[in-house]
């Protein structure tokens, strides 16, 4: 055994390159030792010191490697400096945040190496990806797709570091180096990218099941981008959550300025804010591997204490730690602006001084091979601890029982019923057939006036102290705030269980980019044969577009489902039923299938039903179906895309056939299954040619009535789209205000006279055949109401 290691205790308060032991770190760490020893947690204080040196160790290596991956073309492994076509022409990375990640990171690996327990982790900061990448390529515990590609050899390294940035790409277009910018599924281990800062603090209080341990990496500028993380004790229940560990990575700058908790104060004005929001905080070196160890050790310890506790009460104080550290600690150019992307002065390639700077840097940084081996051994006690990787964390390989999902229970052909209401019944029996599953709801406002009240009675608003005579409890499954990415957070982070998100259709876009960064990464998964094994979660919105007439503008808008009709449809699917059978159907769908995110258009208003339940799973089987009308005989297509357009569609055609005019009527509930595929995951979602062609003959003139602003829908059908002269579109037109239903008709040019125009227009026929006056007359369709499906009415 080599001398510096001949005494455990003084190798590790020694420190190592620029990692140094605060007094304070060394008497924490000493009675966590001690305890562990006596807890029988660690075999004995000789064999936890030469963890903590072994992590010190590690942790300059890794840094050392992040540098390189930003600067160089490769690593010496011997030590030597690097010349100058040594370095990439072009450097990127996000270095001194990867920097501070790395003993963050690695702090962890120890708490779980000295523990005997792989805890799960999350990182919100996700362009911090090259700390992660760079620990798991020298401990070898890297993904399948990296697997014999990137090791800790000298070779295998700077494999890693000349991959990173490299724009490589394949003949399909697709990156052709298992490395990217941000956390994926080719990091292993990792659970989100994390490209949206914010939202891993919203998500992580709910992800960890009873019984889990999770470990979440924050940023203080996140910190500014997202607030509702400050509400995690409101949601957090011993009984019903795992442990959950926040750690704040305090390096004190943005981009280009300080943080705004620097400029307020720093640590203290932090912990002072977290203690008034319901959080026991505490500060740590961020500097130091093993101080965040002991912070992890020591909130697991005090969650598990109030879990154990018979009087306890909520809500818990909730451990927060604060990694105080500077930005880019350990390299040249720590604590200054340029530490977040390029920390030296020049490019190494082509100037002298960053070149030597470099150089010296990577010096300091250090660990001959022997020394690097003996420390990797030392953390590498899975196996005699009887634990996985950290790869395979509880958290990264979710696939819970699938659901037992009841039949639907249809309402009859010809009665009126509110699709929500239909919902509402259908979703309390999924959870009563479902009781291993735990259920989170997240519900921005208005669960019962959104026709929910069963759903809000059984499972309640979760509260910290309830009011009596309202539907809230302790342990309620319904996360209620009046932030949508907040409560969005609580069903995404619940990927153990079963989930739901309702919202105005409205304000569903607040949501948008939280499920954007679930898409991304889920259908990153599908394309690496990895395939997400979590319930599929569908957000329902309602209150919306054409019957929140009676609201201002602001609450006419159905862009979420415009934007999510532009993520790949197998992942990322939109819905539009027209009936309580519809609905029910296509929210049972939803949770049969995994690793989808679906948006479901449905208006809580009483509609006609128009599907039986065996019709409703027939529709939701193909996506489309034909309504009224014989297609073989008819002289043009009704093509609804929504409730509200399928019986003005209904209008259209019954008045067009009382002058003898044939039309026929096609519903469209999931326009996605219609696209033109961009993919071969995409092709196998999507209808064949010879399907499509049954329900959209080639030559039938076309007017489509949509839910969403004509233009979008248009793109996404394009398939049936028989070009300007022979298709018309109708739809959303950004026309509103306080009206009510039909007037939103009206305004947006939508009602069944506009479609009988659109008619005349694509075929031919004049507006005396059509039997239709000046579309443009706003009392054209005030007896809309006598027309209907079969009434001689005119």
């Amino acid at each position: 055994m080599p001398p510096h290691q001949t005494n455990p205790l003084a190798d590790w308060q020694a420190g190592y390159g620029p990692i140094v032991h605060r007094a304070e770190t060394i008497e924490r760490m000493q009675a966590l030792v001690q305890r562990l020893v006596a807890q029988q947690r660690v075999a004995d204080e000789a064999t936890a010191h030469t963890l903590l040196a072994a992590a010190d160790r590690l942790s300059c290596t890794a840094m050392s490697v992040v540098a390189h991956m930003t600067y160089a073309r490769r690593i010496d492994r011997s030590g030597r400096p690097l010349a100058i076509e040594d370095f990439k022409p072009t450097p990127e990375g996000h270095t001194g945040g990867s920097l501070n990640m790395v003993p963050a990171f690695v702090g962890y690996l120890l708490a779980n190496a000295l523990t005997g327990t792989t805890r799960g982790w999350l990182m919100g900061q996700g362009h911090c990806v090259a700390a992660i990448e760079a620990v798991n390529a020298l401990t070898g515990d890297v993904s399948a797709a990296q697997r014999g590609r990137y090791d800790r050899s000298e070779v295998g390294l700077s494999r890693l570091i000349s991959d990173f940035y490299s724009y490589a790409i394949d003949e399909q277009g697709r990156p052709a180096v298992p490395l990217g910018s941000h956390a994926g599924p080719n990091t292993a281990g990792a659970i989100s990218e994390g490209g949206y800062l914010g939202f891993a603090g919203l998500q992580y209080v709910h992800t960890p099941l009873p019984g889990e341990s999770l470990v979440t990496f924050l940023s203080d500028g996140a910190f500014e981008e997202q607030r509702g993380s400050d509400w995690a004790p409101r949601w957090w229940r011993a009984e019903d959550c795992g442990f959950a560990i926040p750690i704040m990575v305090l390096n004190g700058r943005r981009i280009e300025q300080r943080t705004q908790i620097v400029q307020e104060g720093g640590a203290g004005w932090l912990a002072e804010d977290l203690h008034h929001n319901g959080f026991d905080p505490v500060v740590v070196d961020g500097r130091d591997p093993v101080a965040i160890a002991w912070a992890i050790i020591e909130a697991e310890d005090a969650l598990s204490a109030f879990a154990s506790s018979a009087d306890k009460r909520y809500p818990a104080k909730l451990p927060y730690m604060i990694a105080e550290t500077e930005k880019g600690f350990g390299f040249p150019g720590a604590a200054t602006n340029a530490a977040h992307n390029l920390p030296l002065a020049g490019n190494p390639r082509e100037n002298a001084q960053a070149r030597e700077a470099f150089n010296a840097g990577a010096a300091a940084l250090f660990v001959p091979e022997p020394e690097l081996e003996q420390a990797l051994a030392a953390l590498a006690n899975h196996e005699r601890s009887r634990r996985p990787r950290e790869s395979a964390h509880p958290m990264a390989q979710r696939h819970p029982a699938s659901p037992q999902l009841p039949p639907p229970n249809g309402v009859p052909v010809g009665a009126s019923a509110s699709a929500m209401a239909a919902l509402d019944h259908w979703f309390v029996a999924l959870v009563q057939a479902n009781p291993q599953l735990r259920v989170r709801i997240g519900n921005p406002d208005e669960l019962a006036s959104n026709k929910m009240g069963a759903t809000l009675a059984l499972l309640k608003h979760r509260v910290n102290a309830p009011e009596p005579g309202i539907a809230e409890a302790v342990d309620g499954a319904v996360i209620t705030a009046l932030n949508e990415e907040a409560v969005a957070g609580a069903a995404l982070g619940n990927k153990g269980g079963l989930n739901l998100i309702v919202s105005y259709e409205a304000f569903a876009v607040k949501m948008l980019g939280m499920l954007r960064q679930e898409i991304i990464f889920a259908r990153r998964q599908k394309e690496l044969g990895q395939s997400p094994g979590w319930i599929s979660v569908p957000l329902i919105v309602t209150s919306h577009t054409w019957e929140n007439s009676k609201n201002e503008q602001s609450h006419q808008d159905p862009t979420i489902g415009e934007a999510l009709l532009g993520e790949m449809s197998d992942t990322a699917r939109v819905l539009f039923p027209v009936d309580a059978n519809t609905a029910t159907a296509a929210l049972r769908d939803v949770y049969a299938s995994r690793g989808q995110l679906a948006c479901i258009v449905v208006s809580k208003r009483d509609t006609p039903n128009r599907f039986t339940a065996e019709a409703a799973q027939s529709l939701l089987a193909q996506g489309a179906t034909h309504v009224a009308g014989d297609p073989a005989t008819a002289q043009m297509q009704f093509v609804a895309v929504g409730a509200y357009q399928l019986e003005e569609a209904l209008k259209a055609h019954a008045r067009l056939a009382l002058h003898g005019l044939g039309s026929c009527v096609t519903v469209v509930i999931e326009p996605g299954r219609l696209r033109m595929p961009r993919d071969e995951i995409e092709a196998g979602f999507v209808l064949g040619d010879a399907t499509l062609e049954s329900l959209f003959p080639p030559q039938l003139p076309r007017v489509l009535m949509s839910h969403t602003r004509p233009e979008p829908m248009l793109g996404v059908l394009r398939r049936i789209d028989t070009g300007p002269a022979k298709t018309r579109a109708l739809g959303y037109i950004n026309r509103g205000g306080t009206l009510d239903v039909t007037g939103m008709l009206i305004a947006n040019r939508s009602t069944w006279v506009n479609a009988i125009h659109a008619a005349a227009q694509v075929t031919g026929w004049n507006n005396s055949q059509a039997a239709v006056g000046n579309p443009d007359d706003q009392s054209a369709p005030a007896s809309s109401e006598a027309v209907t499906t079969g009434s001689t009415a005119v």
